[in-house]
């Protein structure tokens, strides 16, 4: 929320409803909702599991690290229980406390050295950090299709697909030090171009399966398919020209706005793009034409 210039105060009021919509359109799309509700918990709860903070806390807390850890986990879990709870699935809600209590009994004195591979060059660093970042959500959205195409639910697809634009769309949250971008060799507009190329490509190489998948699977409703893909694009795009409009400095508020207002009102990206386009440019030459 901070890095899209939401205030936290806003964001606060606001993400209770956006959780709850979200867990009820899931129970609603799908039989298989508890198993992948439990999945999502556990893949939010595992940030918590990583090696230097926990060697961190331990060294801290000492005997009562174990506690600490057991209470931060239900905490963490408690909306997914109480959801759980809610659509009175009991047996769910139970495997679920006792798989984050469980995580808590591994030993995290040890550190490790594994680097997420990639598919993607070191060129690009937004989607080489970003995948690593948020790598647990592509197994969910690929499990999301698998499941989409065993039910016959076409929009549980779409869902997972459109799952995997907004995860890229975060990775252009992010500002680089100014010196990333002079080190370019290119005009302002090229630059722009092979940003745009870069993301498109890579983007496309992370929905091919699904796309490939659900387009053998329902393809009568291929049309749909091929729609919200495309409409992905011009989303992306925005974002990249958007981020490149305000360089060097941060997204804030304003631009935050624009972003959900061209969720509500996609036609208006039609106007967003030029005229963002036009500020990058403006805001680039001083830095690739130094």
């Amino acid at each position: 929320m901070i890095d899209f210039g939401i205030p936290l105060l806003i964001g606060y009021v606001l993400s209770p409803f956006i959780f709850i919509f979200l867990s009820s359109y899931l129970f609603e799309k799908t039989e298989f909702a508890n198993y992948i509700y439990v999945l999502f918990a556990l893949s939010f709860v595992s940030r918590l599991s990583e090696t230097n903070r926990n060697v961190f806390l331990k060294s801290i807390f000492g005997k009562q690290y174990k506690i600490l850890r057991i209470l931060e986990n239900f905490i963490y879990c408690l909306p997914f229980t109480l959801f759980l709870v809610y659509q009175k699935q009991f047996v769910f809600s139970g495997i679920l406390n006792l798989c984050i209590t469980t995580v808590t009994l591994f030993n995290y004195n040890k550190t490790t050295n594994i680097v997420i591979p990639t598919p993607f060059s070191r060129k690009p660093f937004e989607f080489t950090v970003g995948f690593r970042k948020t790598f647990f959500v592509f197994p969910i959205a690929y499990f999301l299709t698998y499941i989409s195409i065993s039910v016959g639910n076409f929009n549980l697809g779409i869902f997972s697909m459109l799952a995997i634009g907004f995860t890229c769309l975060s990775y252009y949250s992010k500002m680089e030090d100014e010196y990333f971008v002079w080190n370019y060799n290119l005009s302002s507009k090229e630059f722009l171009i092979e940003k745009t190329r870069t993301c498109l490509i890579f983007f496309t190489i992370l929905i091919l399966p699904i796309i490939i998948a659900l387009s053998i699977s329902f393809f009568k409703e291929i049309d749909v398919l091929i729609l919200s893909l495309l409409l992905c694009y011009p989303y992306l795009i925005t974002i990249i020209f958007i981020k490149y409009s305000f360089f060097p400095n941060e997204m804030h508020l304003s631009q935050g706005i624009l972003i959900v207002l061209s969720f509500i009102f996609p036609p208006i990206l039609l106007i967003f793009i030029p005229f963002f386009y036009s500020k990058s440019i403006k805001k680039l030459n001083s830095i690739l034409n130094d």
